[in-house]
């Protein structure tokens, strides 16, 4: 639990030096979600009135909106900002904790290093949440499809909780590659299997930190599908922008910690004062 607060803390602490990084990708995916189809498969979920087209489950799920072509054109502007900032952010953060030095001088000089793996390992782990969630629709498709409204509601319940256990599994395996890129300049195999390693031994906490942070998301996002577009949008910018900052910053936490390296962040420094 101590890591889990650490990231929480420097959040915190360094709140207006990142949160600049995080707003605009934040309102982009925000706008991009298809909060209509959300609140529609989970009202007709709980009523017996189920939503039984396949493409309404899936925008459902799906992280980016597919009802209009502006949707669209806010999934590729949100996945962009999403590359560009995380990779400012990641490098600003490791700044700071490796040297101590909260400056945003030398962050542009780093993108050539940090933006190439932010790329591959964002751009796969949007394709693994997609298809994820194509599978997951599938699945509540066929059983939406068939018997009862009691075993309907039971059986999806149970297959959207062993669904997400299954996807915060995954994103543990990987969640420390791309530090681990950033910090020891190795290639995605030999990163992948070093953040491994590093990863076994803090593993439950990583899983707990991860529903920590999305659970309450997604509950959040469920109520927010009931509420008029416009505070639907607002929440959900808010809700994005700090989960964007708290997983770039858990990410520098928690493999500084598992791989023994020292914060200077954290040492009393005139330079922050």
């Amino acid at each position: 639990m101590r890591i889990v607060y650490e990231h929480w803390a420097y959040i915190f602490k360094n709140l207006w030096f990142i949160l600049p990084f995080a707003v605009i990708p934040a309102l982009f995916l925000s706008l991009s979600m298809d909060y209509g189809a959300i609140e529609a498969f989970w009202r007709g979920l709980f009523s017996g009135d189920f939503v039984t087209e396949w493409f309404d489950i899936f925008c459902a799920w799906s992280l980016f909106g597919f009802g209009s072509v502006l949707d669209i054109i806010y999934a590729v502007c949100g996945i962009v900002c999403i590359l560009v900032f995380m990779s400012l952010t990641l490098a600003f953060v490791e700044k700071h904790m490796r040297i101590g030095k909260r400056t945003l001088s030398g962050i542009l000089s780093q993108l050539r290093g940090v933006f190439p793996p932010v790329c591959g390992m964002m751009l796969f782990i949007f394709v693994l949440y997609e298809v994820w969630a194509l599978v997951l629709s599938a699945m509540l498709y066929s059983i939406v499809s068939t018997g009862s409204a009691a075993a309907v509601i039971a059986v999806s319940l149970l297959v959207i909780l062993v669904f997400l256990g299954a996807l915060l599994y995954l994103i543990s395996l990987i969640y420390l590659c791309l530090p681990g890129m950033q910090m020891t300049g190795l290639g995605p195999m030999q990163s992948l299997l070093y953040s491994y390693r590093l990863m076994v031994g803090v593993r439950g906490k990583l899983l707990l930190s991860l529903l920590m942070s999305f659970a309450p998301a997604g509950l959040i996002i469920w109520g927010a599908s009931f509420l008029p577009e416009a505070a639907s949008v607002l929440i959900g910018l808010v809700l994005f922008t700090f989960l964007f900052m708290s997983y770039c910053v858990r990410m520098e936490t928690f493999y500084f910690e598992t791989d023994k390296l020292d914060r200077e962040d954290l040492l009393l420094s005139y330079r922050e004062l």
